[in-house]
């Protein structure tokens, strides 16, 4: 798939996350992995997670094979044990936490919203929605420790500036992160903890691509971008980067919109 901006991903690092220990969830693959990735080269330590332990093994092992530092431990978002345990392999590690990305989601069950069936609706909320306020729960317990800290969730344009009909419990459960964002920004501020979600348009993803597999769909998606394109993983990794970094040390509670002009053209 051509990306003209694909040249981008390869921009030399300046170091903006060394000495930080920083969390990512979903980090098997797509955005959670470009991530990772990036925060290593940034100079972070990671603690990577996922349901994929053979695909987690083989990032870490990409990682360290660069010269930084990472341990992975896979497990389902849906359980609080797996996010306390996260946390905890954190600090017994690396002796703190800095940067949590709660990036793990599924598009889900869609069609018609009345033939959603309630184990569809349920299981798509306990991914992207519960499991990730799981996750800032114990994420956030810890920061305090530390001083403060930077929580970043992957929301989505679906359900906050534009809808799509068949998308009710993604759009419910993506739309949930945003007002749980902007609660814990407003809870934790004042102990240092800034908290902020990622919106990002289509990006070339396995989701993506497993939801998309026709060209015909593919053409339509692009077509719906201003830029008249989808997104690089590498891209979206470079925008979580800035709202991880003391860049952004004075942005907190926002729902940074990277959607490549998706939401102004359907609106």
């Amino acid at each position: 798939m051509n990306h003209p901006a694909s040249h981008i991903t390869n921009t030399a690092t300046s170091q903006r996350l060394q000495g930080k220990v920083a969390l990512i969830t979903g980090a098997s693959s797509g955005i959670g992995r470009a991530t990772a990735l990036l925060f290593a080269a940034e100079g972070a330590k990671l603690v990577v997670g996922a349901r994929r332990d053979a695909e987690l093994q083989k990032l870490v092992g990409e990682i360290i094979e660069a010269g930084g530092e990472a341990v992975a431990l896979a497990g389902d978002v849906r359980s609080e044990d797996y996010a306390a345990a996260l946390v905890a392999l954190a600090v017994q590690r690396y002796g703190r936490l800095d940067i949590a990305f709660n990036n793990a989601g599924t598009i889900g069950e869609s069609g018609a919203s009345t033939s959603i069936s309630a184990d569809g609706w349920n299981d798509t909320l306990a991914i992207n929605l519960t499991g990730a306020f799981y996750g800032a729960k114990h994420q956030i317990a810890q920061m305090q420790n530390n001083g403060g800290g930077s929580v970043i969730f992957t929301s989505t344009f679906v359900g906050h500036t534009v809808s799509f009909p068949g998308m009710a419990a993604y759009a419910a459960s993506k739309s949930g992160l945003i007002g749980l964002t902007q609660t814990l920004a407003a809870e934790y501020g004042a102990q240092g903890v800034r908290v902020n979600a990622v919106l990002p348009g289509a990006v070339d993803t396995d989701m993506y691509r497993d939801t998309n597999h026709t060209a015909e769909s593919q053409s339509f998606i692009t077509g719906l971008h201003a830029l008249k394109r989808i997104a690089t993983p590498q891209e979206l990794a470079r925008s979580v980067l800035y709202l991880a970094s003391d860049d952004a040390s004075f942005v907190t509670g926002t729902a940074a919109l990277v959607d490549g002009g998706l939401s102004i053209t359907r609106t």
